[in-house]
């Protein structure tokens, strides 16, 4: 068999069209025919056409990762997953992720931080949930960890300044009980992941502090914020 043409393609002028004994056989990236020296009158065995199949899947794999990766950094669960549901075989997907990661491309440590970071600025959360958000987008116990304490500290933040933080808008309701009001206020600081200590800080400043009561739409606009 010989390769009889290759034709970049209209549509897409990074892929090209191979042509074996002058019918097309497959398409490739321009970027593999060029660093496979692919050329006009070169023999091809079915098993390098296949290599070259194969060659041509991951790079396309590398493409919608790097597609991804400009929306948004992520994890390299979650670039292994999306690849996945992308229709790439799980082994590509791994294969792909593990060369961004070796190009940091790809960095749990790093993606770690930059979340927390923006959840400390804002949606303040608790160690217990911040960690939990970022084992759910496959970053490690340890890494996830890690992060929140150096960032915490970095920033001289303690659970207790996030829990204020947190319960900025938090007001008792108008004529409530404060046993009341002190429980509501504990299970809107613990759902954040705010341990005992920092809540009955917290609790204790806001009680005192009281103020205007809160409306509903005003609760409601603290707790019920989205993801």
């Amino acid at each position: 068999m010989k390769i009889t043409a290759i034709e970049t393609q209209s549509s897409n002028g990074e892929r090209v069209n191979v042509h074996v004994d002058g019918a097309f056989r497959l398409a490739l990236g321009a970027e593999i025919a060029f660093a496979e020296h692919l050329h006009v009158g070169d023999e091809v065995s079915e098993a390098r056409l296949a290599e070259l199949e194969h060659m041509d899947l991951a790079w396309r794999a590398r493409e919608a990762a790097l597609s991804l990766l400009s929306f948004r950094p992520r994890t390299a669960a979650e670039l292994r997953r999306r690849l996945v549901e992308k229709d790439f075989p799980a082994d590509v997907a791994a294969q792909v992720v593990e060369r961004l990661d070796a190009m940091k491309l790809v960095d749990d440590a790093a993606f770690a931080e930059m979340f927390v970071r923006d959840r400390v600025r804002l949606k303040p959360k608790g160690r217990r949930v911040l960690a939990q958000e970022l084992r759910v987008r496959g970053v490690d116990e340890d890494t996830a960890l890690g992060a929140i304490d150096g960032v915490m500290q970095r920033g001289g933040t303690s659970d207790a300044d996030l829990a204020r933080a947190a319960a900025g808008r938090w007001r008792p309701r108008a004529g409530e009980d404060p046993r009341k009001a002190r429980a509501r206020l504990h299970a809107f600081l613990a759902r954040r992941g705010f341990n005992g200590d920092a809540i009955r800080e917290v609790a204790d400043e806001v009680l005192a502090r009281g103020g205007p009561a809160s409306t509903d739409e005003d609760v409601d606009g603290v707790e019920g914020g989205g993801e």
